[in-house]
């Protein structure tokens, strides 16, 4: 088949995810430079690439998941002719979507009964009868290798825009001093089962202060105010929170970007720090880190070894979240600690370079 010369991507359903997918969409870009690339997404993982340019257009899966509202969608697919389409999801709408669009070459893992639907059908990695637990980095190089698209790379990028800096800016109070920053993203999307407990947040808010000095922020949506204000109601040193209105996803890249540390339960802001070289402490409890491996020199993973983890489940299947729960405070600050360190040693030293002319990094 000639090159293609407009390129339909089928983007995950995840924010990190997202982000995970972005050497790959940087290589299709490089690859095919002069085609139209499309990204068909969810409203709400929009913003994961504002700023970025490897697409020429953007378009939205219909709000309702009724038939009529999947139909319209087919006939603009249709209307836009793409000759190529990257299903990145593996759900048999999304399948389905391209297939009646009728886009010549459709490109996915066999997976949900919907490989008769592709025309270049890989077969997912397993480990026996189950799916093998790889790196969402290696399982998308996958599909934009078939793309040939070539070696993809590993590292993760991101941008935002200018309006994003400015959105920031308007609503969290400039840095005046030279205490370290540090955010702390408690939510999670995924399910109650990962979330770190509020009040160990807090713990740990109250130590960074104590041996930084830090300035800490904590964010989430408006879905998560309760933590937030748990968090708050329970720390001894003043906090900002910032939930509801919520940053929104642009301004909290701008501000990821701007911070020394980040401490996350395992969510998609993780992936925003990872893509700026932002170090990151990131807890986990039912999820299996493999899954989103990167390699990232400055992370840090905090968990536990309970003969239940990792289960993968939303709501903990035993009702207790003890991979959680018994987590100790101790264990993230340490880890946490270490990383601050680092940065401002790094941060002093780029300092000392630049009053005596010396490069800095």
């Amino acid at each position: 088949m000639p090159n293609p010369r407009h390129i339909l991507v089928v983007l995950p359903n995840w924010v990190g995810d997202v982000v995970l997918a972005t050497p790959s969409l940087m290589a299709l870009r490089r690859r095919y430079p002069a085609a139209r690339i499309g990204y068909l997404a969810r409203a709400y993982v929009a913003d994961v690439l504002s700023g970025c340019s490897w697409h020429d257009e953007l378009l939205h899966w219909p709000d309702a998941r009724g038939a009529g509202g999947l139909w319209n969608l087919v006939c603009e697919l249709r209307r836009r002719a793409f000759d190529c389409a990257i299903l990145l999801p593996n759900s048999f709408r999304s399948a389905l979507a391209v297939w009646l669009a009728r886009i010549p070459r459709r490109i996915g893992y066999a997976r949900d009964a919907r490989g008769w639907m592709l025309t270049d059908r890989i077969d997912p990695p397993r480990d026996g009868r189950r799916f093998a637990a790889i790196s969402m980095l290696d399982y998308y190089h996958r599909l934009f290798e078939r793309a040939d698209c070539g070696d993809v790379g590993r590292r993760l990028s991101l941008s935002y825009d200018p309006q994003d800096a400015e959105r920031l800016e308007a609503r969290v109070p400039p840095q005046t001093d030279n205490r370290p920053l540090v955010v702390l993203n408690p939510g999670g999307a995924y399910g109650t089962a990962k979330l770190w407990p509020a009040e160990r947040f807090a713990a740990l808010a109250e130590r960074l202060v104590a041996e930084f000095g830090a300035r800490v922020l904590v964010t989430g949506t408006p879905g998560e105010r309760s933590i937030g204000e748990t968090i708050a109601g329970c720390s001894r040193v003043p906090l900002e929170t910032y939930f509801d209105p919520p940053l929104g996803l642009g301004p909290l890249k701008a501000l990821i970007e701007r911070a020394d540390l980040l401490v996350t339960n395992d969510t998609g802001p993780r992936h925003f720090a990872i893509a700026f070289g932002v170090s990151v402490v990131t807890i986990f409890g039912p999820t299996d880190p493999a899954w989103t491996e990167t390699h990232f020199a400055d992370e840090r993973k905090v968990s536990l070894s309970l003969d239940c983890q990792p289960c993968q489940e939303k709501i903990c299947p035993l009702g207790h979240t003890n991979c959680m729960r018994q987590l100790e405070v101790d264990a993230v600050f340490a880890a946490a600690r270490d990383l601050l360190q680092r940065r401002l040693s790094d941060r002093a030293s780029d300092h000392v370079a630049v009053r005596t002319g010396g490069g800095g990094r």
